[in-house]
């Protein structure tokens, strides 16, 4: 088994000691050891067979959910391109490549008259989204999923049904180190100018009522109490997390470059220099404040990866 400089025939590009600011949502965070990026789903296997299994790796997309730590990533990042962002739609089914962006895919799918309009606002990719059960206006990946397509830590190819996925509240509970290629849903039909409104009208709804135009990872806290695994009409989030960061007076509580924002005070923004650790630390502030103030502990809805620290 082989350090990643080492492994012979990748296709892909291998970068050495690269920052990952650039491609974070958030703009922030240190490098990766290794970033990879594969060609397609063959060369990934290769690359993951061939690795030496000691080495720690962690697929990331568009990082619209991430909070990566200033120290940056052990082992290798692995970051899915052009060779994963498809999209094919047969009958009421549409597969969709990790890389395919949620709002590409609800559009597409859309004109097709299928209705996969809760991705619509979603910012991110396909993969992300199926890793963390994303979902918007009551309907989550979990409603429309059918299987996924992913690559084991030991290049193995692996077929991943609802089962597997260990769907619940906004997580799932796939390994960190398997990787999703591809998601097929099945989706209710719809008139395509339906749809199309559908979508403008939620489009609407959010930028009137979220920071669109900050820079944040959206709900940065997972509401407190009554979620289903699924978002079905059992689904009432009777106490919502911005509801309680407000009781606790922090709706526009800065921190560094960092700021809950007083549009919508579970939105964690980088108002233009925040590190990664003013993020995190904000978020943990009010996470105090909030149990101080109420009794409750807010759980991080925004994953936090890598190391503290600027090296």
């Amino acid at each position: 088994m082989m350090t990643p400089e080492k492994i012979p025939g990748l296709r892909g590009v291998l970068t050495p000691d690269r920052s990952l600011a650039d491609l974070s949502w958030l703009r922030v965070g240190g490098p990766a050891e290794w970033l990879y990026q594969p060609a397609d789903v063959a060369d990934l296997q290769v690359f993951l067979a061939a690795c030496a299994p000691d080495i720690a790796v962690m697929p990331v997309g568009v990082c619209s959910n991430l909070i990566i730590r200033d120290g940056g990533i052990d082992g290798v990042v692995l970051r899915m391109g052009r060779g994963f962002n498809g999209i094919e739609i047969s009958g009421n089914r549409v597969v969709a490549g990790c890389a395919a962006l949620d709002a590409h895919v609800a559009r597409k799918a859309a004109a097709a008259g299928l209705d996969l309009a809760f991705l619509r606002t979603i910012p991110g990719a396909i993969g992300g989204a199926a890793r963390m059960n994303a979902g918007c206006y009551g309907t989550y990946v979990a409603d429309v999923f059918v299987q996924a397509e992913a690559v084991a830590r030991d290049g193995s190819r692996l077929q991943l049904g609802p089962d597997d996925m260990g769907f619940s509240y906004r997580s799932t509970g796939l390994a960190d180190d398997v990787v999703i290629t591809s998601v097929t849903f099945e989706a209710p039909s719809g008139a395509p100018d339906a749809l199309e409104a559908k979508m403008a009208d939620a489009l609407d709804k959010r930028a009137a009522t979220q920071p669109v135009k900050e820079r944040s990872c959206g709900s940065t806290f997972r509401n407190p109490a009554g979620f289903s695994s699924t978002g079905r009409d059992d689904d009432v989030h009777d106490l919502k997390a911005w509801k309680v960061i407000d009781e606790a007076g922090l709706r526009g509580a800065t921190l560094g470059g960092a700021q809950m924002s007083p549009m919508h005070p579970n939105f964690l923004i980088n108002t233009g220099d925040a590190t990664a650790a003013d993020l995190e630390g904000l978020g943990e502030m009010v996470r105090k404040r909030v149990f101080e103030n109420s009794g409750i502990t807010l759980q991080w809805e925004i994953r936090r990866v890598g190391k503290t620290g600027s090296g």
